[in-house]
Order: structure tokens, then C-alpha cells, then sequence
């Protein structure tokens, strides 16, 4: 923040936060060191406060009698010395103004001053006398413009603690700085620092009287609702002429005491100064002191009381709310990251990982809530973050696993529509492909939460054409298409379980998620309640420290009736621990019990819910079986006529080939037995050819002989009537021949039937007429 911005406008003695102011704070998440001056107006509360801020200029000085700052200013640093951590500087309205001229508005400032800071600075000039002490009025009020409680915590509440005594739990230090201080600091002839000077001012007459309680009333108030004291005396800075104008003085120029003191007083207050905190110990950041401010103004404007516990619950409830969304940001944030889809166990395990982080990012900011409401609300609002990641990872699986089924079935439905299955034996090649694509389809990883479903509904889709395939094949008889069809029922059975274990294991799975987030959950609020009482138990024991101090200290100086007052008090803060400690222990064995409780209701919900589920997954299984088989009836009258389509096609297709193949083959043969019938008939032409030649050449030989025998028998009476000698046993030469007998046989040869040749040759089926022709020839 570059300069101080108005955080409490007062208007006519109206407070209101100012909302840019308010926004600012809202911006800071660190835990807040929360510095508040007050004091008489004209006092050079701003020019402290621009030194804590490391600066010369910031909050605006005055050299008028006029008052300039008006509410409440803020001046929001980095801490010089505690790193992230933001130093909250607040410089109030003067008190005693003459131009407000109320006092009851002066009152609430110096009480919103108190409820906002975690050390308060109140600057005065001169001395710490009587009259500076008395000018400190307000807080002899501050049980009438400050509760610790609300009425109602009060009446419920068995013992009688005063709320003094436990504002000492609550409220800020307090450093008194005294300024333009002229004097000597001695008491009695005795050298004494400046916190003894404090002390002694505050110190205690004796007695019992108006005066002296009066004159004690202030004092006692100082010392039992401040837990520590501290004190620093500034000479003054600079002659008088120049106090005017301090802002515009070297630093040179001012006084060497005034410039020593004013850096101890900075180093003390960035050194000692401790965060703001809450009732219970609670660290308060710029957020939440944004919703105390709110809520204390709020509260005086109405005309009531500003309450402790009142504004921590207020604020609380508003933090818890904010703490929701947190925690649930940063699941969302870490499950966006995931690429979907992925498996059970992969989702499962990211959810409980964010799960883990989202419930420590609430618990980090969130507190008082004891009864887990705002817990329960994270737990709720991640769970229905996480079934909505489970649909979208549903959703991404099944769209990939019917993408990749879709792939790899293009080529069976191309050979489908070509006919390819419609051969004889097809249902086999379709079996063949149909097993490689599932092989194919399991091979791919990464197909998420869906496959076995995706897979299930897409083998009942394929069913339908699988049986048109089979009851085309004529290869294949009835009776093993039969058991063709009971082989794929059991198969589908198989998918159909398989499917419905994984849902199961789903189902399993996310209670097994549920029941873990609930243990944890429960872990980290037992942590986070032991870890507060941790914090009160402090406070508790601080508060009784400060009252042993404040006891001996009036016991040395003789006070023993406020001794004895002392003592009740630390008494009551002992029975107060005491009874914190068996409420903590009643707690713990409350916790226990409501733990076993919500574990025996979270076991009987989950049983509860495990058997709804699973009858809604059945009566879903049931519906979808239904709708699936109607879609299958209907899937199945269509490809039945798109697969008698087909196959009518495809076997008009095959008779047309085959009709041709065998017109040709009938052409082929009939040019053959054309062919055949020709050769035979030309066989048969040379066949009557041999046998003519070779009756006409027996005929021949026939006539001839005879005629030869004629001749001989004609020779024989010739020759009988020669002179040939009888018995001589030579015969004569036939008449005409110039041969002998051999002459005759060459002859009777001539005709050289053995030696013809027939052409063409004749085929296979026609040699019984070549051995005919043959014998014939051989005969002859």
C-alpha cells in the first residue's frame, strides 16, 4: 500500500467502513502485526506512525489546532522483520476534540482501536500524572463497550469470572508514549528507567474510600486487561518554532535523544508487537480482520455491544464459507488436470490426493467449526465434483473404445456389403475377422473405464449380423448352426459379465474413496481440535502468569486485600484450566463417540446406499436389457432384409458368372463333339474306303483264281496230252506269265492293304475300328 487509506470514516458521529479500505484488507491472506495509536488530539500520534512505517510522509500532520485525522486511518507494510507477514498501522481520531465534543464517540473509537490491534500505543504529552491517567477514562468503560461474550454463553456459564479478568486473555499490549517530556527520571532520590516510571504511576493507593477508588479505578483497569506494559519518554524533537512544521524537518535537525528514542520504540514494536489473534489463539489475517471491523462497526451502529465470541462466530461462519471454496479450488484445479479417460484406480487415486490437499487448504483457514457443517459442505461439494469426473471420464472412455470398434469393424462391414461372407463357408471367414477384431480391440490400451461395456453393447450389435451370416451358409448343417448359436450366446454372457464385474469394481471402488476421504477427514479435524485447545490452554496459562506477576507485585508493596482479590482470580483462572481440561477430555470422548457413531451411520450409509446403487445398476441393467433387445429386434429385421439384400445380390450375382461359365463350357463342348462327329465321320469314310479296296481286291483275286484254275485244270489236259514225261514231277508255266509261283505271291500282295495309312488319326474312341481295318487288312 503506497499510502494510508481511511479504513472507519466518522461523519457526524456515524462510524461506517469505508469498502475500498475493506477490499484492500481482504487482498492480504498473511497473518497481520496490527499497531493502533490513540491518544489526545495535537499529541504527534501520526508522526509515530509514519516512522513505523519506514517513512516521512504518509499519515497527515497537523500544525493547526485542528484535529486531521477523523475515524480510523490504516497504512497496510511488508513487516520489516517478520517475513510474510503484513504490518497493519492505524492512526485514530484524536480524543477530546473540541469541535466533536462527544465523548461517547471518543469511547468507540478507543474501544475499536482495542478489538483491532495487537499492540496499542497511547501517546500523551508531559507527564504520566493524575490527569494523563484520568484522560484514560475509556478504559474504566471498556466492560460497558466490550463483551467477551454473549449474554446467553454467559448465563449458561457455571462460574462467576469477572470479564476483566479475562480480557487480559484477549487484549493488546499496551506501550505508553510519553512526549515533549521534560523532567528528570527519578522517584525518591532514585535513578529509575522508564517502565518503573510507568509502574509507579500506575501503582495503587490503600484504602477504601470515594477518593481512592476513584483514584485506583483507572490504574486497576491498565493493569488487569493489559498483559504486558511498556514505556518510552520522548524529549522533545525540535525547538518550538519548528514543531509546526516536523514532517519538512531533516532528520539531522532533530534532537539526537528524540531520534535514539524513537528507533528503540520502532525496534520494540516490530520486535515485540505479536500477531493479532483470536478468542482460542487464533492467528488473524488481513482477510479476517477486513470481517472483525465490518462486524464491530456494524454492531455500534445498531446501538449494540461489540462481543468477542459474537464477532469470531460471524467471522468464522464467513471464513468457513470462504475456506469451502478455497478447498474446493483447489480440487478442481488439480482434477482438470487429468486427461481423460484414464482407469478406476488412476482416477481414484488423483481424487484422494485432492481430496487430501483440498481438506488441508480448509483446514488451514477455517476455525470454530466444531460441528464439522462447513467440513461436511467441502466433503459433499468434492463428492459431487468427483461423479461428475467419473461421468466425463465414462463418457471419454466409451467415446474411444466405439471410435476404435468403429475402426477396426470398417473392413467386415465393407466385405459384408461386397458379399464376401455370402460364399459358401463365409461364416467361418467371418468368425476368422470377427476374433481378430476383438483380439485388436483388446491390444489397445488406454481405453478406459468403459471397454468391456462398450465392447458388450457392440458384440450384441454384431450378433444380429453374425446369425444372418450363419443362416446364409448352406455349407453348414442346422444342427451346427445350432450350436454355432449357442456358443456365441455363451460368449455374450461372458462379455455381459465381465461388464458387469467392472462395474461392480467401480461401484467398490468409489465407497472404498468415500470411506478413506471420511477418515481422513475425521484425522485432520482431531488434529486440528487438539491444535486449539493447544491455543487456549496458552492463553489460559499466560493470563495466569500475568496475574501471579500482578500478585506479587502487590504483595511486595503491601496490598494484600488485592492480594487476596488476586488470588480468587488466579484461582478461578486455575479452576478455569482445570475445567477446560475435563471439557477437552469430555470433548475428546464426545468426538470419539460421535466418530464411532458417524463411522457405524457412514457403514450403514454406505451399505444403504450399496444396495441402492445396486438395485438401481439392476433396474438400469434391466431397462437397458430391454431397450437393448427392442434395439436389437429392430437391428435385427433390418439387417436381415439388408443381409437377404445383400445376399440375393450377391447369389444373383455368382448364377449370372456361373450361367456364363457354363453356357461357355456347353459351347466348348459342343464344338468338341462337332469336332468329334467330324473325325468319325471321316474315320468311317476311310474305313469304307479300306473295306471296298479290299473286297474289290479279294473279288479280283477270286476271279483271277479262278480263272487261273481254269487255266491250270485247262494246262493239266494240255500237258497230260504232251510230251511231257509222266512223273517227271515238273510242272508247266501258266499261259501268259513270265513268272513263277513267287511271281504269284507278290501278286496276290499287291494290293499293300498292310501297309495303308489312315489319316487323321482317330481318337481313343475309335480304335476298335483301326484293329477292324487292321484285321481286315491282314485277311485280306
Amino acid at each position: 500500500m503506497e499510502s494510508p487509506v481511511c479504513l472507519i470514516e466518522n461523519i457526524d458521529g456515524i462510524l461506517r467502513v469505508v469498502p475500498e479500505a475493506a477490499e484492500q484488507l481482504l487482498k492480504i491472506s498473511q497473518p497481520v502485526v496490527v499497531v493502533a495509536v490513540v491518544g489526545l488530539y495535537r499529541t504527534g500520534k501520526s508522526y509515530l506512525m509514519n516512522k513505523l512505517a519506514g517513512k516521512r510522509k504518509g499519515f497527515a500532520l497537523g500544525a493547526t489546532i485542528q484535529s486531521k485525522t477523523k475515524g480510523i486511518w490504516m497504512w497496510c507494510v511488508p513487516h520489516p522483520k517478520q517475513k510474510d507477514h503484513t504490518l497493519v498501522l492505524l492512526d485514530t481520531e484524536g480524543l477530546g476534540d473540541v469541535e466533536k465534543g462527544d465523548q461517547k464517540n471518543d469511547a468507540w473509537i478507543f474501544s475499536l482501536a482495542i478489538l483491532l490491534s495487537s499492540t496499542l500505543v497511547y501517546n500523551s504529552r508531559g507527564t504520566i500524572d493524575n490527569q494523563a491517567v484520568e484522560n484514560l477514562q475509556y478504559v474504566t468503560e471498556l466492560t460497558e463497550r466490550i463483551k467477551i461474550k454473549s449474554p446467553s454463553a454467559e448465563s449458561a456459564e457455571d462460574d462467576d469470572d469477572s470479564e476483566d479478568c479475562q480480557f487480559v486473555q484477549f487484549f493488546p499490549s499496551f506501550v505508553w508514549a510519553v512526549r515533549d517530556f521534560t523532567l528528570i527520571l527519578e522517584i525518591n532520590g532514585r535513578q529509575v528507567n522508564e517502565d518503573e516510571y510507568l509502574e509507579h504511576a500506575l501503582s495503587l493507593k490503600k484504602g477504601k474510600d470515594r477518593k481512592t477508588v476513584d483514584y485506583n479505578l483507572p490504574r486497576e483497569c491498565i493493569r488487569n486487561y493489559f498483559p504486558t506494559r511498556k514505556c518510552f519518554i520522548f524529549e522533545s524533537p525540535a525547538p518550538p518554532e519548528k514543531m509546526a512544521y516536523l514532517e519538512s524537518v531533516d532528520e539531522g535537525e532533530l534532537s539526537p535523544s528524540f531520534r535514539a528514542t524513537t528507533t528503540d520504540f520502532c525496534g520494540y514494536i516490530y520486535r515485540e508487537s505479536r500477531v493479532k489473534k483470536l478468542k482460542g489463539g487464533l492467528p488473524v489475517t488481513g482477510r479476517m480482520l477486513s470481517h472483525l471491523a465490518k462486524t464491530y462497526v456494524e454492531t455500534i451502529a445498531s446501538g449494540g455491544v461489540p462481543c468477542l465470541e459474537n464477532a469470531v462466530l460471524a467471522m468464522a461462519h464467513i471464513e468457513n464459507k470462504a475456506a469451502v471454496e478455497e478447498g474446493l479450488q483447489v480440487y478442481q484445479k488439480g482434477m482438470h488436470g487429468l486427461q481423460f479417460p484414464i482407469s478406476m484406480e488412476e482416477i481414484s487415486d488423483a481424487h484422494r490426493h485432492w481430496d487430501s490437499l483440498a481438506t488441508k487448504t480448509f483446514m488451514s483457514r477455517s476455525f470454530k467449526d466444531g460441528n464439522g457443517e462447513h467440513l461436511k459442505s467441502l466433503a459433499d461439494a468434492i463428492n459431487q465434483e468427483y461423479a461428475n469426473f467419473l461421468i466425463k471420464n465414462e463418457d471419454a472412455s466409451e467415446k474411444i473404445c466405439r471410435e476404435l470398434l468403429s475402426k477396426l469393424s470398417e473392413d467386415m462391414a465393407k466385405k459384408l456389403q461386397n458379399g464376401f461372407y455370402a460364399q459358401p463357408g463365409g461364416y467361418e471367414l467371418y468368425c476368422v475377422d470377427h476374433d481378430c477384431l476383438v483380439a485388436e480391440y483388446r491390444k489397445k490400451e488406454n481405453k478406459g473405464v468403459k471397454e468391456e461395456e462398450v465392447l458388450e453393447k457392440f458384440l450384441k450389435e454384431k450378433s444380429v449380423e453374425s446369425n444372418s451370416v450363419l443362416q446364409a451358409d448352406k455349407t453348414i448343417s442346422e444342427q451346427e448352426k445350432k450350436i454355432h448359436e449357442e456358443k456365441e450366446k455363451a460368449a455374450l454372457l461372458e462379455q455381459e459379465k465381465k461388464a458387469e464385474e467392472q462395474k461392480r469394481l467401480e461401484l467398490e471402488q468409489t465407497l472404498l474413496d468415500e470411506r478413506r476421504a471420511q477418515e481422513e477427514k475425521m484425522q485432520m479435524m482431531k488434529e486440528k481440535m487438539e491444535e486449539d485447545l493447544k491455543l487456549q490452554r496458552k492463553e489460559v496459562e499466560k493470563a495466569v502468569e500475568c496475574k501471579l506477576n500482578e500478585q506479587r507485585e502487590l504483595l511486595e508493596k503491601g496490598f494484600k486485600d488485592k492480594a487476596e482479590i488476586m488470588s480468587q482470580e488466579i484461582e478461578n483462572l486455575k479452576k478455569k484450566k482445570a475445567k477446560q481440561r475435563e471439557a477437552m477430555l469430555q470433548q475428546e470422548m464426545r468426538r470419539e463417540s460421535e466418530e464411532r457413531q458417524l463411522a457405524e451411520k457412514l457403514l450403514e450409509d454406505q451399505k444403504i446406499s450399496f444396495q441402492e446403487n445396486m438395485h438401481a445398476l439392476k433396474e438400469k441393467m434391466a431397462q437397458e436389457a430391454a431397450l437393448a433387445e427392442q434395439e436389437m429386434g429392430r437391428a435385427m429385421q433390418s439387417k436381415l432384409r439388408e443381409q437377404e439384400e445383400l445376399m440375393s445380390r450377391g447369389f444373383r450375382e455368382k448364377q449370372a458368372a456361373m450361367e456364363e461359365e457354363i453356357q461357355k463350357l456347353q459351347e466348348e463342348i459342343k464344338e468338341t463333339k462337332q469336332k468329334q462327329e467330324m473325325h468319325r465321320i471321316e474315320l468311317l469314310k476311310n474305313l469304307a474306303y479300306v473295306i471296298s479296296e479290299g473286297v474289290s481286291g479279294y473279288l479280283e483275286y477270286k476271279k483271277m483264281r479262278e480263272h487261273r484254275k481254269l487255266q491250270a485244270q485247262n494246262s493239266k489236259t494240255t500237258f497230260r496230252s504232251s510230251s511231257y514225261p509222266s512223273g517227271s514231277g515238273a510242272k508247266p508255266p501258266l499261259k501268259g506269265s513270265t513268272q513263277g509261283p513267287d511271281s504269284f505271291k507278290k501278286d496276290v500282295q499287291s494290293p499293300g492293304l498292310s501297309k495303308q495309312k489312315v489319316s487323321p488319326k482317330p481318337d481313343p474312341g475309335t480304335g476298335g475300328q483301326k484293329t477292324t481295318e487292321q484285321k481286315h487288312g491282314t485277311s485280306v
